[in-house]
Protein backbone atom coordinates (compact mmCIF):
# COMPACT_ATOMS: atom_id res chain seq x y z
CA UNK A 1 0.00 0.00 0.00
CA UNK A 2 3.12 2.22 0.27
CA UNK A 3 4.32 1.82 -2.92
CA UNK A 4 0.75 2.14 -4.52
CA UNK A 5 0.68 5.84 -2.74
CA UNK A 6 3.72 6.66 -3.72
CA UNK A 7 3.28 5.97 -7.51
CA UNK A 8 -0.40 6.51 -7.98
CA UNK A 9 -0.56 10.33 -7.57
CA UNK A 10 -0.54 13.28 -9.78
CA UNK A 11 1.20 11.32 -12.79
CA UNK A 12 -1.41 9.42 -13.11
CA UNK A 13 -4.53 11.34 -12.29
CA UNK A 14 -2.97 14.85 -13.94
CA UNK A 15 0.39 13.99 -16.28
CA UNK A 16 -1.34 11.23 -17.78
CA UNK A 17 -3.15 13.74 -19.43
CA UNK A 18 -0.14 15.55 -20.84
CA UNK A 19 0.52 11.53 -22.46
CA UNK A 20 -2.64 11.19 -24.40
CA UNK A 21 -2.34 14.76 -26.26
CA UNK A 22 0.84 13.56 -27.26
CA UNK A 23 0.10 10.45 -28.02
CA UNK A 24 -3.47 9.84 -28.70
CA UNK A 25 -4.77 6.40 -28.10
CA UNK A 26 -1.22 5.39 -28.87
CA UNK A 27 -0.96 5.88 -25.10
CA UNK A 28 -1.70 2.62 -24.29
CA UNK A 29 1.54 1.28 -26.18
CA UNK A 30 3.26 3.95 -23.93
CA UNK A 31 2.18 2.82 -20.82
CA UNK A 32 2.50 -0.81 -21.61
CA UNK A 33 6.02 -0.34 -22.60
CA UNK A 34 7.01 1.94 -19.49
CA UNK A 35 5.38 -1.32 -17.53
CA UNK A 36 7.15 -3.56 -19.20
CA UNK A 37 10.30 -0.74 -17.94
CA UNK A 38 9.26 -0.75 -14.65
CA UNK A 39 8.67 -4.70 -14.11
CA UNK A 40 11.83 -5.41 -15.13
CA UNK A 41 13.68 -2.70 -12.42
CA UNK A 42 11.76 -3.72 -9.72
CA UNK A 43 12.14 -7.48 -10.12
CA UNK A 44 15.61 -6.71 -10.08
CA UNK A 45 15.56 -4.14 -7.04
CA UNK A 46 13.02 -6.41 -5.30
CA UNK A 47 15.90 -9.17 -5.50
CA UNK A 48 18.47 -7.19 -4.28
CA UNK A 49 16.13 -5.66 -1.51
CA UNK A 50 15.61 -8.75 -0.31
CA UNK A 51 19.26 -10.32 -0.23
CA UNK A 52 20.09 -6.94 1.77
CA UNK A 53 16.59 -5.27 3.33
CA UNK A 54 18.58 -2.29 4.59
CA UNK A 55 17.48 1.68 4.69
CA UNK A 56 18.69 3.28 1.50
CA UNK A 57 18.11 0.25 -0.36
CA UNK A 58 18.81 1.07 -4.08
CA UNK A 59 21.25 3.68 -3.18
CA UNK A 60 23.19 1.24 -1.03
CA UNK A 61 22.91 -1.83 -3.70
CA UNK A 62 24.94 1.21 -6.29
CA UNK A 63 27.12 1.48 -3.32
CA UNK A 64 27.95 -2.29 -3.07
CA UNK A 65 28.76 -2.71 -6.56
CA UNK A 66 30.73 0.49 -8.07
CA UNK A 67 31.86 2.24 -4.64
CA UNK A 68 31.10 5.35 -2.54
CA UNK A 69 30.29 7.87 -5.69
CA UNK A 70 27.28 5.55 -7.01
CA UNK A 71 25.68 5.83 -3.51
CA UNK A 72 25.96 9.25 -3.15
CA UNK A 73 24.54 9.74 -6.60
CA UNK A 74 21.55 7.72 -6.46
CA UNK A 75 20.82 8.53 -2.62
CA UNK A 76 21.13 12.39 -3.38
CA UNK A 77 19.33 12.14 -6.92
CA UNK A 78 16.41 10.34 -5.42
CA UNK A 79 16.18 12.64 -2.78
CA UNK A 80 15.85 15.84 -4.51
CA UNK A 81 13.07 13.64 -6.96
CA UNK A 82 10.95 13.21 -3.39
CA UNK A 83 11.49 16.11 -1.90
CA UNK A 84 10.48 18.18 -5.13
CA UNK A 85 7.31 16.07 -5.91
CA UNK A 86 6.12 16.84 -2.16
CA UNK A 87 6.11 20.50 -3.32
CA UNK A 88 4.58 19.99 -6.39
CA UNK A 89 1.55 17.90 -4.94
CA UNK A 90 1.26 20.16 -2.05
CA UNK A 91 0.58 23.01 -4.49
CA UNK A 92 -1.98 20.55 -6.29
CA UNK A 93 -3.33 20.30 -3.34
CA UNK A 94 -3.67 23.27 -2.30
CA UNK A 95 -5.19 24.70 -5.69
CA UNK A 96 -8.02 22.21 -5.25
CA UNK A 97 -9.03 23.42 -1.80
CA UNK A 98 -8.60 26.72 -2.69
CA UNK A 99 -11.15 26.03 -4.99
CA UNK A 100 -13.55 24.68 -2.75
CA UNK A 101 -13.11 27.40 -0.14
CA UNK A 102 -11.99 30.51 -2.03
CA UNK A 103 -11.48 32.80 1.25
CA UNK A 104 -7.82 30.74 1.98
CA UNK A 105 -5.22 30.93 -0.19
CA UNK A 106 -2.91 28.20 -1.18
CA UNK A 107 -0.24 28.89 0.98
CA UNK A 108 -2.20 28.22 3.99
CA UNK A 109 -3.55 25.22 2.92
CA UNK A 110 -0.02 23.87 1.92
CA UNK A 111 1.27 24.69 5.69
CA UNK A 112 -1.85 22.42 6.80
CA UNK A 113 -1.04 19.49 4.77
CA UNK A 114 2.67 20.15 5.25
CA UNK A 115 2.57 20.37 9.49
CA UNK A 116 0.08 17.19 9.28
CA UNK A 117 2.02 14.68 7.35
CA UNK A 118 5.68 15.99 9.22
CA UNK A 119 3.62 15.42 12.23
CA UNK A 120 2.49 12.16 11.04
CA UNK A 121 5.81 10.75 9.79
CA UNK A 122 7.55 12.38 13.24
CA UNK A 123 5.00 9.70 15.30
CA UNK A 124 6.57 6.57 13.90
CA UNK A 125 6.52 4.17 11.24
CA UNK A 126 3.46 2.31 11.96
CA UNK A 127 1.43 5.55 12.27
CA UNK A 128 3.01 6.79 8.75
CA UNK A 129 1.82 3.13 7.68
CA UNK A 130 -1.72 3.04 9.16
CA UNK A 131 -2.48 6.90 7.50
CA UNK A 132 -1.31 5.85 4.34
CA UNK A 133 -3.22 1.87 4.13
CA UNK A 134 -6.08 4.46 4.39
CA UNK A 135 -5.00 6.79 1.53
CA UNK A 136 -4.14 4.42 -0.74
CA UNK A 137 -7.14 2.41 -0.31
CA UNK A 138 -9.61 5.27 -1.13
CA UNK A 139 -7.59 5.46 -3.92
CA UNK A 140 -7.50 1.63 -5.10
CA UNK A 141 -11.51 2.03 -4.33
CA UNK A 142 -11.63 5.35 -6.60
CA UNK A 143 -9.57 3.55 -9.58
CA UNK A 144 -11.96 0.29 -9.14
CA UNK A 145 -15.52 2.26 -9.10
CA UNK A 146 -14.09 4.40 -12.27
CA UNK A 147 -12.73 1.28 -14.31
CA UNK A 148 -15.96 -0.94 -13.84
CA UNK A 149 -18.23 2.46 -14.82
CA UNK A 150 -16.43 2.96 -17.97
CA UNK A 151 -16.55 -1.16 -18.31
CA UNK A 152 -20.37 -0.52 -18.07
CA UNK A 153 -20.44 2.40 -20.56
CA UNK A 154 -18.15 0.55 -23.19
CA UNK A 155 -20.81 -2.63 -22.85
CA UNK A 156 -23.61 -0.26 -23.33
CA UNK A 157 -25.13 -0.60 -19.62
CA UNK A 158 -25.25 2.85 -18.42
CA UNK A 159 -29.41 3.28 -19.65
CA UNK A 160 -28.92 6.92 -22.22
CA UNK A 161 -25.35 6.11 -23.11
CA UNK A 162 -24.55 3.81 -25.93
CA UNK A 163 -21.41 2.45 -26.31
CA UNK A 164 -19.06 4.18 -28.37
CA UNK A 165 -17.27 1.28 -29.74
CA UNK A 166 -13.49 1.45 -30.96
CA UNK A 167 -14.68 4.60 -32.88
CA UNK A 168 -12.99 7.20 -30.64
CA UNK A 169 -9.33 4.44 -31.05
CA UNK A 170 -9.72 4.45 -34.54
CA UNK A 171 -11.45 8.04 -35.37
CA UNK A 172 -10.04 11.36 -34.57
CA UNK A 173 -6.72 10.75 -36.50
CA UNK A 174 -6.41 6.81 -35.97
CA UNK A 175 -4.80 5.02 -33.07
CA UNK A 176 -1.16 6.92 -33.38
CA UNK A 177 -2.23 10.18 -34.40
CA UNK A 178 1.27 11.63 -34.03
CA UNK A 179 2.86 8.49 -35.29
CA UNK A 180 5.75 6.89 -33.01
CA UNK A 181 6.97 10.38 -31.67
CA UNK A 182 3.72 10.75 -29.97
CA UNK A 183 3.67 7.17 -28.61
CA UNK A 184 7.89 8.24 -27.36
CA UNK A 185 6.64 11.09 -25.60
CA UNK A 186 3.97 9.47 -23.93
CA UNK A 187 6.78 6.84 -23.05
CA UNK A 188 8.77 9.74 -21.56
CA UNK A 189 5.41 10.95 -19.39
CA UNK A 190 4.24 7.83 -18.42
CA UNK A 191 8.06 6.14 -16.98
CA UNK A 192 7.61 9.22 -14.57
CA UNK A 193 4.31 8.88 -13.77
CA UNK A 194 5.64 5.05 -12.43
CA UNK A 195 7.92 6.90 -10.62
CA UNK A 196 7.16 6.44 -7.17
CA UNK A 197 7.09 2.22 -6.56
CA UNK A 198 10.55 2.15 -5.28
CA UNK A 199 9.47 3.11 -2.08
CA UNK A 200 8.33 0.08 -0.89
CA UNK A 201 12.08 -1.74 -1.06
CA UNK A 202 12.49 1.56 1.41
CA UNK A 203 9.86 0.61 3.71
CA UNK A 204 10.77 -2.89 3.73
CA UNK A 205 14.26 -2.28 6.33
CA UNK A 206 11.56 -1.33 8.92
CA UNK A 207 9.14 -4.21 8.65
CA UNK A 208 9.22 -7.05 11.08
CA UNK A 209 10.44 -9.32 7.94
CA UNK A 210 12.23 -7.51 5.22
CA UNK A 211 12.80 -9.96 2.95
CA UNK A 212 9.54 -11.66 3.26
CA UNK A 213 7.76 -8.14 2.59
CA UNK A 214 9.81 -6.82 -0.19
CA UNK A 215 9.29 -10.30 -2.07
CA UNK A 216 5.16 -9.80 -1.45
CA UNK A 217 5.68 -6.04 -1.71
CA UNK A 218 7.07 -6.10 -5.70
CA UNK A 219 5.24 -8.72 -7.14
CA UNK A 220 1.86 -7.32 -6.07
CA UNK A 221 2.55 -3.98 -6.61
CA UNK A 222 3.84 -4.07 -10.49
CA UNK A 223 1.17 -5.88 -11.74
CA UNK A 224 -1.54 -4.10 -9.67
CA UNK A 225 -0.02 -0.94 -10.52
CA UNK A 226 -0.04 -1.99 -14.08
CA UNK A 227 -3.68 -2.96 -14.31
CA UNK A 228 -4.48 0.28 -12.80
CA UNK A 229 -2.88 2.76 -15.04
CA UNK A 230 -3.27 0.78 -18.46
CA UNK A 231 -6.87 -0.04 -17.49
CA UNK A 232 -7.27 3.78 -16.68
CA UNK A 233 -5.81 4.97 -19.96
CA UNK A 234 -7.95 2.58 -22.15
CA UNK A 235 -11.12 3.53 -20.59
CA UNK A 236 -10.30 7.43 -21.37
CA UNK A 237 -9.46 6.85 -24.71
CA UNK A 238 -12.06 4.62 -25.26
CA UNK A 239 -14.98 6.64 -24.02
CA UNK A 240 -14.12 10.18 -25.12
CA UNK A 241 -11.93 11.41 -28.07
CA UNK A 242 -7.84 11.76 -27.19
CA UNK A 243 -8.53 15.61 -28.37
CA UNK A 244 -11.60 16.50 -27.05
CA UNK A 245 -11.22 19.73 -24.56
CA UNK A 246 -10.08 18.85 -21.21
CA UNK A 247 -8.98 15.72 -21.56
CA UNK A 248 -5.20 17.10 -21.69
CA UNK A 249 -5.64 19.22 -17.90
CA UNK A 250 -8.19 16.03 -16.31
CA UNK A 251 -8.37 13.15 -18.05
CA UNK A 252 -10.71 11.42 -15.36
CA UNK A 253 -12.63 14.38 -15.01
CA UNK A 254 -13.28 14.48 -18.30
CA UNK A 255 -14.79 10.86 -18.61
CA UNK A 256 -16.90 11.39 -16.27
CA UNK A 257 -18.23 14.56 -17.15
CA UNK A 258 -19.21 12.38 -20.37
CA UNK A 259 -20.78 9.45 -18.57
CA UNK A 260 -23.55 11.80 -16.95
CA UNK A 261 -22.64 11.09 -13.44
CA UNK A 262 -24.34 13.47 -11.15
CA UNK A 263 -21.25 15.70 -9.38
CA UNK A 264 -19.02 14.03 -11.57
CA UNK A 265 -16.49 17.08 -11.08
CA UNK A 266 -16.17 17.16 -7.61
CA UNK A 267 -16.06 13.62 -7.23
CA UNK A 268 -12.82 13.08 -9.16
CA UNK A 269 -11.64 16.67 -7.74
CA UNK A 270 -11.67 14.80 -4.13
CA UNK A 271 -10.28 12.02 -5.75
CA UNK A 272 -7.31 13.39 -6.92
CA UNK A 273 -7.21 15.52 -3.43
CA UNK A 274 -6.12 12.38 -1.96
CA UNK A 275 -4.38 10.60 -4.67
CA UNK A 276 -2.08 13.91 -3.66
CA UNK A 277 -2.13 13.89 0.05
CA UNK A 278 -1.06 10.13 -0.26
CA UNK A 279 1.94 11.02 -2.42
CA UNK A 280 2.89 13.87 -0.31
CA UNK A 281 2.84 11.54 2.42
CA UNK A 282 4.51 8.25 0.95
CA UNK A 283 7.01 10.88 -0.27
CA UNK A 284 7.80 12.55 2.59
CA UNK A 285 8.90 9.22 4.05
CA UNK A 286 10.74 8.14 1.32
CA UNK A 287 12.78 10.89 1.26
CA UNK A 288 13.37 11.27 4.95
CA UNK A 289 14.65 7.89 4.86
CA UNK A 290 16.77 8.35 1.89
CA UNK A 291 18.16 11.29 3.76
CA UNK A 292 18.87 9.26 7.11
CA UNK A 293 20.81 6.44 4.78
CA UNK A 294 22.83 9.68 3.12
CA UNK A 295 23.98 10.13 6.92
CA UNK A 296 24.88 7.24 7.74
CA UNK A 297 26.96 6.70 5.09
CA UNK A 298 28.77 10.08 5.69
CA UNK A 299 27.29 11.58 2.26
CA UNK A 300 25.18 14.16 4.26
CA UNK A 301 25.89 16.01 7.61
CA UNK A 302 25.95 13.97 10.37
CA UNK A 303 23.28 16.38 12.19
CA UNK A 304 20.65 15.19 10.32
CA UNK A 305 20.99 11.44 11.40
CA UNK A 306 19.33 12.21 15.12
CA UNK A 307 17.12 9.67 15.60
CA UNK A 308 13.86 9.66 18.49
CA UNK A 309 11.92 7.12 19.35
CA UNK A 310 13.11 4.62 16.37
CA UNK A 311 12.10 7.72 13.76
CA UNK A 312 15.29 10.00 12.24
CA UNK A 313 13.32 12.97 13.07
CA UNK A 314 16.26 15.33 11.68
CA UNK A 315 15.56 13.89 8.23
CA UNK A 316 11.95 14.19 8.67
CA UNK A 317 12.08 17.63 9.14
CA UNK A 318 15.00 18.74 6.83
CA UNK A 319 13.14 17.00 3.71
CA UNK A 320 9.76 18.55 4.70
CA UNK A 321 11.38 21.93 4.87
CA UNK A 322 12.58 21.92 1.92
CA UNK A 323 9.43 20.52 0.19
CA UNK A 324 7.81 23.35 2.08
CA UNK A 325 10.35 25.66 0.67
CA UNK A 326 10.12 24.77 -2.25
CA UNK A 327 6.78 26.10 -2.42
CA UNK A 328 7.45 29.26 -1.05
CA UNK A 329 9.84 29.65 -4.08
CA UNK A 330 6.81 28.59 -6.23
CA UNK A 331 4.73 31.63 -4.88
CA UNK A 332 7.52 34.11 -5.14
CA UNK A 333 8.90 33.27 -8.41
CA UNK A 334 6.08 30.58 -10.23
CA UNK A 335 7.36 31.06 -13.64
CA UNK A 336 11.04 30.69 -12.61
CA UNK A 337 12.68 29.34 -9.99
CA UNK A 338 9.89 26.18 -9.52
CA UNK A 339 9.88 25.02 -12.85
CA UNK A 340 13.43 25.17 -12.90
CA UNK A 341 13.53 22.47 -9.96
CA UNK A 342 11.05 20.28 -11.56
CA UNK A 343 13.47 20.03 -14.72
CA UNK A 344 16.44 19.67 -12.71
CA UNK A 345 14.73 16.48 -11.44
CA UNK A 346 13.27 15.69 -14.54
CA UNK A 347 15.42 12.38 -15.58
CA UNK A 348 16.25 11.54 -12.10
CA UNK A 349 14.10 8.69 -12.11
CA UNK A 350 15.74 7.25 -15.20
CA UNK A 351 19.02 7.71 -13.75
CA UNK A 352 17.99 5.67 -10.49
CA UNK A 353 16.75 2.82 -12.45
CA UNK A 354 20.09 2.93 -14.46
CA UNK A 355 21.84 2.23 -11.48
CA UNK A 356 19.25 -0.63 -9.91
CA UNK A 357 20.09 -2.28 -13.70
CA UNK A 358 23.99 -1.69 -13.37
CA UNK A 359 24.09 -2.57 -9.90
CA UNK A 360 22.07 -5.45 -10.73
CA UNK A 361 24.64 -6.53 -13.24
CA UNK A 362 27.61 -5.97 -11.12
CA UNK A 363 26.16 -7.94 -8.12
CA UNK A 364 24.22 -10.88 -9.14
CA UNK A 365 26.51 -11.34 -13.02
CA UNK A 366 24.69 -11.04 -16.35
CA UNK A 367 20.99 -11.96 -17.11
CA UNK A 368 18.71 -10.63 -19.82
CA UNK A 369 16.66 -8.53 -17.60
CA UNK A 370 19.87 -6.36 -16.41
CA UNK A 371 20.90 -5.91 -20.56
CA UNK A 372 16.50 -4.90 -21.50
CA UNK A 373 16.25 -2.37 -18.69
CA UNK A 374 19.60 -0.69 -19.45
CA UNK A 375 18.96 -1.02 -23.24
CA UNK A 376 14.97 0.45 -22.79
CA UNK A 377 16.53 3.39 -20.65
CA UNK A 378 19.14 4.03 -22.84
CA UNK A 379 16.52 4.66 -25.56
CA UNK A 380 14.45 6.89 -23.23
CA UNK A 381 17.38 9.00 -22.88
CA UNK A 382 18.81 9.13 -26.60
CA UNK A 383 15.14 10.02 -27.57
CA UNK A 384 14.88 12.85 -24.78
CA UNK A 385 18.18 14.36 -25.95
CA UNK A 386 17.29 14.62 -29.37
CA UNK A 387 13.27 15.69 -28.65
CA UNK A 388 13.40 19.78 -28.03
CA UNK A 389 10.97 19.76 -24.78
CA UNK A 390 12.27 16.90 -23.25
CA UNK A 391 16.00 18.11 -23.98
CA UNK A 392 16.16 20.76 -21.30
CA UNK A 393 15.20 18.11 -18.62
CA UNK A 394 17.83 15.93 -19.45
CA UNK A 395 20.45 18.81 -19.86
CA UNK A 396 19.95 19.90 -16.42
CA UNK A 397 19.69 16.61 -14.49
CA UNK A 398 22.71 15.47 -16.01
CA UNK A 399 24.78 19.06 -15.00
CA UNK A 400 23.02 18.17 -11.55
CA UNK A 401 24.80 14.57 -11.16
CA UNK A 402 28.41 15.73 -13.16
CA UNK A 403 28.00 18.03 -9.66
CA UNK A 404 27.91 15.48 -7.42
CA UNK A 405 30.35 13.34 -9.06
CA UNK A 406 32.50 16.25 -8.71
CA UNK A 407 31.68 16.28 -5.07
CA UNK A 408 32.17 12.63 -4.75
CA UNK A 409 35.45 12.84 -6.07
CA UNK A 410 36.39 15.81 -3.85
CA UNK A 411 35.43 13.96 -1.07
CA UNK A 412 37.35 10.86 -2.13
CA UNK A 413 40.37 13.15 -2.48
CA UNK A 414 40.60 15.10 0.78
CA UNK A 415 39.86 11.49 2.67
CA UNK A 416 42.55 9.74 1.10
CA UNK A 417 45.56 8.97 3.41
CA UNK A 418 47.82 12.32 3.66
CA UNK A 419 45.51 14.64 3.10
CA UNK A 420 43.67 14.55 6.65
CA UNK A 421 40.26 13.64 7.17
CA UNK A 422 36.70 15.07 5.65
CA UNK A 423 35.36 17.29 7.93
CA UNK A 424 31.67 16.50 8.18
Amino acid sequence: MIALGGAIGAGLFVGSGVGIAAAGPGILVSYGLAGVLTTLVMRMLGEMSAARPVTGSFAEHARRAFGPWAGLLAGWMYWALLVVSVAAEAIGAGRIMTGWVPGVPVWAWVAVFMAVFTAGNLAGVRHFGELEFWFAGLKIAAICGFLALGAAVLAGLLPGHPSPGAAHLTGDGGFLPHGWHGVAVGLVAAVFAFGGLETVTIAAAECGDPARAVRAGVRAVVWRVSVFYLGSMAVIVALVPWNAPGVAEGPYAAVMERTGVAGAADVMRAVVLVALLSAMNANVYGSSRMLFALVGRGDAPRALGRVRGGVPYAAVLASAAFGFGSVVLSLLWPRTVFPFLLHSIGAAILLVWALVAASHLRLHGPSVRAVAALAGIGGVLVFMLGDPASRSQLLTTGAWAVGLLCWAGVRRWRSAPGTGPLPS
